[in-house]
């Protein structure tokens, strides 16, 4: 048997909006979805994954302490992006044992580890 594969990640905003539009700072596309009956949400399509962010209800579930990572060509580049989100810096971008990488939180919380994507030899 193969090993399970990710290929859908949901986080819930108090503001899926300016969740959407920081994150579409990263290179993500958002569309505006619904499925039948469900609830509108924003849904980035990429291959073999989709990131999704529904609103975050009273009662209802939340993603709040997930943290995601995404593979960027350039974390430097990623996090100039983000300027407009000034108190979103948790880690400065730095070299690793990982490549170069940083840690930013989005409007909601979340923390998001950016990796530069490696070039291949």
């Amino acid at each position: 048997m193969s090993a399970p594969r990710l290929n859908l990640v949901v986080l819930r905003s108090a503001d899926i909006a300016q969740a959407a539009a920081f994150y579409s700072r990263l290179g993500l596309t958002f569309k505006l979805h619904r499925h039948g009956q469900g609830a509108e949400h924003y849904a980035a399509e990429m291959p073999d994954f989709v990131f999704e962010l529904y609103a975050l209800t009273a009662g209802g579930p939340t993603s709040l302490g997930t943290r995601i990572g995404f593979t960027v060509p350039s974390v430097d580049a990623a996090v100039a992006a983000l300027t407009d989100y000034p108190d979103s810096l948790i880690s400065a971008p730095k070299d690793s044992d990982w490549g170069r990488r940083a840690v930013v939180s989005d409007p909601d919380g979340h923390r998001v580890e950016l990796v530069e994507q490696q070039s291949s030899l």
